[in-house]
């Protein structure tokens, strides 16, 4: 069984906005594999399912972004789950373009909220995760009201794209490993 979380705020004043990158990629999968997200539990949004074969638990914390982990941890310690092998977290990084993805199975939380907080919570930085390019902030901007912001048009329709290929991303994770995913993804974006 694998927990797949995608991060975010709740709320519709913040839904399609960048920090709800991750949102938007469980979404994408809920879709695909007509998962109902729609039970409240363990601080989220929590839907049952199967994705290539194996049991799945799509998780969007309703805790806010910086208390991420509170609602994660619950889920791992309701299922006895392993981090490092049936976790899979999916979030907004402003470090890569629109777009880009990277995957990494294990690190820091590189100045993330939500990532720090499932740090803190966890008590490991070893869980695989998918970070969604969502642009670097414009000088002088607070990076608060930056990743609260909207995507211009243009970069929506890369972000659509994105959040399609991410959820590709989790397929291939699950049905292959992380390791093939990380070289699939990570290798394919620097041929671009």
């Amino acid at each position: 069984m694998y927990i797949i979380a995608g991060l975010g705020n709740p709320g519709t004043q913040y839904m399609g906005t960048r920090h709800n990158a991750g949102f938007s990629v469980i979404d994408a999968l809920a879709d695909q594999y007509n998962i109902s997200v729609d039970t409240q539990k363990h601080k989220g949004m929590i839907g049952k399912g199967m994705i290539e074969g194996e049991k799945v638990i799509l998780v969007k914390p309703q805790t806010y972004m910086n208390l991420s982990g509170e609602s994660i941890r619950e889920v791992m310690d309701y299922y006895k789950l392993d981090p490092s092998e049936e976790l899979i977290v999916i979030y907004d990084d402003i470090s890569l373009d629109p777009g880009q993805l990277r995957i990494r199975l294990k690190g820091s939380a590189g100045g993330h909220n939500g990532i720090k907080n499932i740090i803190a919570q966890l008590g490991t930085q070893e869980f695989p995760r998918i970070k969604v390019g969502v642009g670097a902030k414009p000088p002088k901007m607070d990076l608060a009201d930056y990743v609260l912001g909207h995507f211009s048009a243009e970069d929506q329709t890369v972000m659509n794209e994105a959040f399609k290929e991410a959820s590709d991303a989790v397929e291939m994770m699950l049905r292959d490993s992380a390791e093939r995913a990380m070289n699939h993804y990570n290798a394919k974006k620097k041929a671009e």
